[in-house]
């Protein structure tokens, strides 16, 4: 099964560029499509190898922050290669 989700991390912190951008750059060493755009994350792929990755790479980057919150929405199908037609 495959799915699409939609990562928004927020460091609750002053210095919040470094730990946001570890984190964005642990998930496009993946072999999972990773988009960005100014406002989140997307990663598509199959849901055990999408979740085994935020898992990891969320603990990771929350140990470097005192206080941080992440939004994630998932759906599922794969979303990739959505356009709008409007």
């Amino acid at each position: 099964m495959n799915i699409s989700v939609e990562l928004t991390l927020s460091p609750l912190q002053d210095q919040f560029e470094e730990p946001v951008i570890a984190f964005i750059k642990s998930l496009r060493a993946s072999d999972l499509r990773v988009i960005e755009n100014p406002l989140s994350t997307q990663v598509y792929g199959p849901y055990d190898q999408v979740m085994n990755l935020i898992q990891t790479h969320l603990k990771e980057v929350f140990e470097t922050l005192d206080n941080g919150l992440l939004f994630m929405k998932i759906v599922k199908t794969d979303r990739s290669e959505y356009e709008p037609h409007f």
